[in-house]
């Protein structure tokens, strides 16, 4: 060893106390909790019980939705889950975390969920259905509820499983819940514009008289709101509406048809409105042509006499069979003693 080490290696000796006094003990309360939320922290890592810092791998059962969720879980099924259900199935796993939020005093719950219903009811029928170790990915949260409710909102926004009357009536709940019934600073937080908010208000403001209908009622979306809004003023546009929404209801229930959206908005169109006629029949003159509201010829009154009324039925005239119905139905209760 050269001098110059030798003499570094002797200073260093030097300075070491080997005299068997004990050290003055250092305050260990804090590191050690440090050392042991660490421990286990690193512990639950090594375990695969935590992914990273906020994303947990969570028993779904632990999680309830959360009360301003902005999707009907109950209307969740296999079928509208089956892509998700596949997806996990081939991947092995869960890819996209559900967003979640701790709760407290609750002893069957550790968390409720904010986004991510059909992830929760996907990872559950799949732990139900042969995949028990299937576990449920969340990314822990610390909000509110309108941060939550705008957060929700922007996430299922462009999807296209979320039909139109789930989102209005979410919209319709957070209107009153968290802007005080202000719409235009709803629209403001929500960054979108007024008249695209009040479509979607307006059908969830449609009411169970009218939308009972429809056999589906999820089916309606934010256009048909447009038309439907229109049967209800006046009171008597909507007293016909509500009565024809009754008997379609009541004809599916014992075993007629089921039809679609826009069928069904023509039929309740159709009862509010007759079909106009230019003039009561006559016995002779001129003939008389049966329109719908929207200009198309359903029949031609070719005249009427004792001997009874003359009919040309116009079908090549772009008007339905269920419209031609209603028009011989009118004329018959006019004509038919």
């Amino acid at each position: 060893m050269s001098r110059k080490n030798t003499g570094f290696a002797a200073d260093l000796a030097a300075g070491i106390d080997l005299s068997e006094e004990a050290a003055p003990q250092r305050r260990s309360g804090l590191a050690s909790n440090v050392l042991t939320g660490r421990s286990n922290r690193l512990a639950d890592l090594a375990s695969g019980a935590i992914v990273n810092r906020t994303h947990e791998l969570v028993d779904p059962a632990r999680c309830r939705m959360w009360a301003g969720h902005n999707r009907d879980y109950a209307l969740l099924t296999e079928e509208r889950c089956a892509d998700l259900i596949e997806s996990i199935k081939a991947q092995g796993r869960q890819e996209m975390p559900a967003i979640v939020r701790r709760v407290s005093g609750d002893p069957t719950h550790d968390f409720e969920v904010i986004c991510g219903a059909r992830r929760h009811w996907s990872i559950s029928w799949l732990r139900a259905h042969n995949y028990p170790d299937f576990k449920f990915l969340v990314d822990v949260r610390e909000i509110g509820d309108e941060e939550a409710f705008r957060l929700a909102d922007i996430e299922n926004r462009a999807r296209d499983d979320l039909t139109d009357l789930e989102r209005a009536r979410d919209y319709l709940r957070a209107l009153d819940l968290y802007y005080d019934g202000r719409q235009k600073t709803m629209a403001e937080r929500l960054n979108v514009t007024e008249s695209w908010l009040t479509r979607y208000l307006d059908l969830a403001r449609l009411p169970v008289e009218l939308t009972r209908a429809f056999a589906n009622p999820q089916e309606l979306g934010v256009r048909n709101a447009i038309a439907l809004k229109g049967l209800l003023k006046p009171e008597e546009r909507k007293a016909r509406a509500f009565a024809e929404a009754g008997r379609i209801a009541e004809a599916r229930e014992a075993g007629g048809p089921m039809q679609s959206v826009v069928d069904t908005i023509k039929q309740l169109s159709l009862a509010v409105d007759p079909p106009k006629r230019s003039g009561s029949p006559k016995k002779s003159g001129k003939p008389e042509t049966v329109s719908t509201p929207a200009g198309k010829p359903i029949l031609r009154i070719d005249g009427a006499d004792r001997k009874g009324v003359r009919l040309t039925l116009l079908n090549k005239g772009g008007a339905s069979r269920q419209e031609a119905e209603d028009a011989l139905k009118a004329i018959l209760d006019q004509h038919w003693a």
